[in-house]
Parts: structure tokens; C-alpha cells; sequence
């Protein structure tokens, strides 16, 4: 909103209101909000749930320390949430079909994970909201986002097409004398495009309709936007349901989602500029350089959030934020084509699930075989196998930190190591 109150303003040469046209600026602008309304809500929205008795159910687990979180109020979720949308209402360009799709993820998913722990909360059921229903609103978020990347015209990529390849229109509209070439009998040019990044391959441009290439050139369109659609689906699912899994240590999910959010903004700041994108040999991503603003809420938003959350804990985000926190990395790096990178820079989140995915099923096949079940961990996931060992929480919160530290520095390294 101040973006277009500044953009009228700077046409009169009212001081100062040129700079909300820099990316640089208006970042900026968006962590600073959002750590401020962090801060400054945060420990209102605790009074207010406290007092409410809003207090986390916790499971008998036998964890060290487990019965110190009883009573410590959860469903903080709602502070990042506010800290994201506010930050990316007043700073970003609210017409752009990227704000728009995040912006829906956040509100969505928030409002999925809020519903759960309201059931588990207020009507005392520890089970929460039913998986089906879960699952079903974020297949639907899924289907949304998946059919808007497909069929949005604004949804584009830059890409080197040889001349003979050109279509009869794009050979009218886009053959100029001032486009740039890249080599002899090539030409840039914004089209709609499948191409997603394999991360470590040299001239690493994979299509999603290279899947369906096996089938009838007649049928190949409609099946191409299925085959997408459920991808992205999945991914949605799977980084959210783990970042959702993560969430079980004080400080965890959200410092975890802040380096991510970290490396996603990087990504999409030099896939958005022409120059960078040039330079790294990477896709090039017109329009999208208004993520960078919504990373810039987002980092700014866990971070403050981490201010309450760190251990010892006074507010736990509960589904209302892991499930956003998840659902919002998922989208946005399918949005910037990175989304092949995700095992990568979201191993923390994948790392969690495959342990309760090897754990149930480890359980269940060797119950049906030898007529007792065993485990491979102590419990899952796998942050609760190193409390059964006897780390101090803050010491595996910290470890885990530094690991996906680590990860986020090689996903930044894949645009020069190939």
C-alpha cells in the first residue's frame, strides 16, 4: 500500500518518496517491520493467551523436561503471520500474481493450522483437526497454486531460443533489432515455460513436459498441467507436513525456516535481476523480484518470533505457524524454479520425515513378522531420538542450526558449482 502511496507522491517530487522504487529499499523496510511488529505484538499476543488459557497439550512422551512446556501458551503462529502479511501489504506490489499466491499460502495454510489448534485447545482434543481434512486443504492450496503457474500469463521465465525455433507470432512481436542476442542466430525472449533448475548439472534446465513426452503429441498439453499440478502437490505436502514435524523444540521450526527463508530470498534476488541471472548462467525469472520482499518479511517474522520461542520457550507457534512456515518455503521455491533443490536446502524437514516415515514402517513390518514391533530410533522424529539419548534441547537445537546452515550455504553454492 505505502508502495503505491509513494509511487503517486514521487510524481509531485515529494522528498524522499522515489526510493520505495528500490528492491534494496523496500527489503529493508519489510525486516524492519516485521521484527518490530514481532517484538511489539509478541508479548501482547502472549498476555492475551495466557489469559485465555491457551496453554500447549503435552503427550506423555517421557522426554526430560517435557511436563517445564505444559501450560506454555501455543497458537503463536499468529505473530508470524502478522509479521509476513503486514511488512508484505505495506512494502510489496500487491498486483503481482507471486505476492498474490504467497500471500494466499500464508493466510491458508495459517488458517488450517489455526483451526487445528483450536480443536486441540479449546475442545481438549489432542488429536486435532483429522489428517483428511488436513491433507485435503492442502491438496486443494496445491491444486490453486499449481493451475495459477500454468495458466497465468504473468507466470514467465527468460529464455535463449534459437531463431528457427521462433512461432509466426513471436517472429512478428519479439524480432528487433534492439532485443539482445546471445550468439549467432539466437534471441531472448519472455515466454511461458515447464523448465524448472536441476541443481549441480552444468546447463541444468529440466521441463516437466519432457515427462509426458512418451505420450500422443494431441494429448500431451493435458496431461503435462496433471502431471505438474500433482508435483507441485506434493511438494506442498512434504515441506509442510516436515516443517510441521520439526516443530518440536524450542527455537527449532523457526530457526530452521529463517535460513531457509534466508537462501530462498538470495536465490530469488539474483534470479530476478538480468544481470546476475546473466553473469550465474541461471534462469532468469522476470517479476519475481517482489519474493524478495516477502523473504524479507519472512526472516524478519521468525527471527522475532525466535525472540519468544527460544529456549526456554513463552510461546509456541503450533500448527498455525509450522504449517504456514512449511507450505510458504514450498511455494516459494517452486515459484523461482528451485524446487529440485529442496532435499537440499530443506534436509532438516526431510531428514524429520524420513525418520517417522523408517520408524512406522520399520515398527509395522517387523510387529507382522516376528509379532512384536521394534524401532530403529529411540523415538521419532529424529530431534526426540537425541533427547531419549540425553542432549540438552539446546544443544540439539543449536546442532540442527548449524547443519542447516550448512545446507543453506551449498543450495547458494549450486549457481557456480555444476
Amino acid at each position: 500500500m505505502l508502495y503505491y502511496l509513494f509511487t503517486y507522491l514521487d510524481k509531485f517530487n515529494f522528498p524522499g518518496a522515489g526510493v520505495f522504487a528500490y528492491i534494496s529499499f523496500r527489503s529493508a523496510m519489510a525486516v524492519i517491520t516485521s521484527l518490530i511488529i514481532s517484538l511489539l505484538i509478541g508479548k501482547k499476543i502472549i498476555q492475551y493467551l495466557q489469559f485465555k488459557q491457551v496453554g500447549e497439550v503435552v503427550r506423555e512422551l517421557g522426554l526430560e523436561g517435557q511436563y517445564q512446556k505444559k501450560g506454555t501458551p501455543s497458537m503463536g503462529g499468529i505473530i508470524i503471520l502478522a509479521s509476513i502479511v503486514i511488512p508484505v501489504l505495506l512494502f510489496a506490489k500487491l498486483a503481482n500474481i507471486y505476492i498474490i499466491l504467497m500471500l494466499l499460502t500464508t493466510l491458508w495454510l495459517g488458517f488450517i493450522g489455526f483451526v487445528d489448534d483450536y480443536i486441540k485447545v479449546f475442545r481438549k482434543n489432542k488429536e486435532g483437526l483429522a489428517a483428511r481434512s488436513k491433507l485435503t486443504g492442502q491438496i486443494i492450496l496445491g491444486l490453486i497454486v499449481g493451475l495459477t503457474l500454468y495458466f497465468s500469463r504473468d507466470v514467465i521465465i527468460m529464455e535463449k531460443v534459437p531463431v528457427g525455433e521462433l512461432t509466426a507470432r513471436e517472429r512478428t512481436e519479439l524480432i528487433d533489432p534492439v532485443k539482445p542476442y546471445y550468439g549467432e542466430g539466437q534471441i531472448s525472449i519472455e515466454r511461458k515455460s515447464l523448465k524448472t533448475t536441476i541443481p549441480f548439472v552444468k546447463n541444468n534446465e529440466f521441463n516437466y513436459t519432457w515427462l509426458v513426452a512418451f505420450l500422443p503429441e494431441k494429448v500431451r498439453p493435458f496431461f503435462t498441467w496433471i502431471v505438474f499440478v500433482v508435483i507441485v502437490i506434493f511438494i506442498l505436502t512434504a515441506v509442510s507436513n516436515g516443517a510441521n514435524l520439526t516443530d518440536g523444540l524450542d527455537g527449532l521450526a523457526t530457526g530452521t525456516s529463517a535460513i531457509i527463508g534466508t537462501a530462498l530470498g538470495i536465490l530469488a534476488y539474483v534470479s530476478s535481476n538480468r544481470i546476475y541471472a546473466n553473469y550465474l548462467n541461471i534462469m532468469y525469472i522476470p517479476h519475481c523480484e517482489e519474493l524478495v520482499i516477502y523473504a524479507s518479511a519472512f526472516i524478519g517474522a521468525t527471527i522475532g518470533f525466535l525472540w519468544y520461542n527460544s529456549y526456554p520457550a513463552q510461546v509456541f507457534m503450533g500448527d498455525t505457524g509450522s504449517l504456514a512456515l512449511g507450505g510458504i518455503i514450498a511455494v516459494f521455491a517452486i515459484i523461482i524454479r528451485k524446487e529440485l533443490l529442496i532435499p537440499v536446502l530443506c534436509g532438516i524437514f526431510l531428514v524429520e520425515n524420513l525418520s517417522v516415515v523408517i520408524q512406522v514402517s520399520h515398527f509395522k513390518r517387523t510387529r507382522k513378522k516376528y509379532g512384536e514391533g521394534r524401532r530403529i530410533f529411540l523415538m521419532a522424529p529424529l530431534h526426540h531420538h537425541y533427547q531419549k539419548k540425553g542432549y540438552p534441547e539446546p544443544k540439539i537445537v543449536t546442532r540442527f542450526w548449524i547443519v542447516g546452515i550448512i545446507l543453506a550455504v551449498i543450495s547458494i553454492v549450486t549457481l557456480k558449482i555444476r
